[in-house]
């Protein structure tokens, strides 16, 4: 290979879309690394934000990722250019602005979308419906046409809404599939498996605690228990972490004070929750995790349960299996919230 070539394909990720300047005739799509590996190919959307750029960093670190498209509205460029110089295999590529989207989509096999606006202190989750609701409709019509195959993990916020939205965009365009389409809800259950590991004194890694319903307040419905290792809770100590968990997100916002919200723990979350996507779609066998999807477990059309993770997407979702008197009630608490959000996310999709 000339020298022309050889730096072509190594500024390949900082050149402008389509053809390289020099005439060498290497376009995007042919630039890999030397000695790239083979993997899945990723696209973040949002990628500048607060959540987008560790989730981004943490992207690139990940073994099963051979190309990493980095889109938002604003400083694509300058994170693209920052990430691009980490020493891992994937290569990444920057999409700046809607023109660029659609390439930014192209031929992707998992996108994830936590563009949108971050909570402050005093907003809930539904004051920021009306502009992350049109961010995610806007990004899902995009996906429909440029990649309608691809697992989609939204993060964006108020994710009881946003997910229905992005569903009824795929109706529309005939391009939905029930086993494609998850809410981000993985941080929830980091946030349990934390707060349990602290009260009962053991490794956070070997705590494991479903927490089903959604992604906001009373409709986050941890399941204590059916925690592993199996714990005893008094019921002091179950209100006490139901709520802290419930909670968690606040807990950050008013930590942060003005300053943002859980946006780093949100990017290691989504990460995890991604890496156990690729590798369900690699074939990797008993891939079990909780998520917000298209479910028959309740009467509502989306729920957060365990699913088990393939080669397609969703292979299987699990249901709820015993509950307590406590968890009962806390169910009944989060349908009747998260019946009201689903139809808003409809109801916004639809107009």
């Amino acid at each position: 290979m000339d020298p022309n070539q050889r730096i072509a394909r190594i500024s390949a990720h900082l050149n402008p879309p389509n053809q390289i300047a020099d005439g060498s005739g290497l376009n995007r799509v042919a630039c890999r690394a030397k000695g790239g590996s083979p993997g899945f190919k990723v696209a973040i959307l949002g990628a500048a934000g607060g959540i987008g750029q560790p989730l981004a960093m943490l992207m690139k670190m990940n073994p099963l990722v051979s190309v990493l498209h980095l889109y938002d509205v604003a400083n694509a460029p300058g994170v693209t250019a920052d990430i691009s110089h980490m020493d891992t295999s994937a290569v990444v590529r920057g999409f700046l602005g809607q023109p660029q989207l659609e390439e930014a989509l192209t031929g992707m096999d998992l996108v994830i979308i936590p563009a949108g606006v971050p909570r402050k202190p005093g907003m809930t989750r539904d004051d920021l419906f009306n502009i992350n609701a049109g961010i995610v409709r806007t990004l899902s019509e995009a996906i429909a046409k440029c990649c309608p195959k691809a697992v989609v993990n939204i993060i964006s916020n108020p994710v009881n809404s946003t997910v229905p939205i992005a569903a009824e965009v795929f109706k529309k365009a005939g391009t939905f599939d029930p086993k494609k389409l998850m809410g981000v809800t993985m941080l929830d259950v980091v946030r349990a498996n934390t707060f349990v590991a602290e009260v009962m004194s053991l490794d956070p890694r070997e705590v494991e605690v479903p927490v089903v319903g959604g992604h906001a307040g009373v409709t986050i419905l941890p399941l204590l228990s059916q925690v592993k290792p199996p714990c005893s809770f008094t019921q002091k100590e179950i209100e006490y972490l139901t709520d802290r968990i419930q909670n968690g997100g606040t807990e950050v916002v008013e930590a942060k004070a003005g300053a943002g919200s859980a946006t780093l723990s949100m990017a290691y979350a989504a990460v995890e929750f991604a890496d156990a996507c690729l590798r369900g779609l690699r074939g990797d066998a008993n891939i079990v995790e909780c998520a917000y999807v298209a479910s028959h477990v309740t009467e509502l059309p989306f729920f957060a349960s365990k699913v088990r993770l393939g080669r397609c997407g969703i292979d299987e979702v699990y249901g709820l299996g015993p509950l307590n008197e406590y968890e009962r009630m806390g169910l009944e608490k989060a349908k009747k919230e998260l019946s009201g959000s689903i139809q808003k996310g409809v109801t916004f999709a639809k107009k």
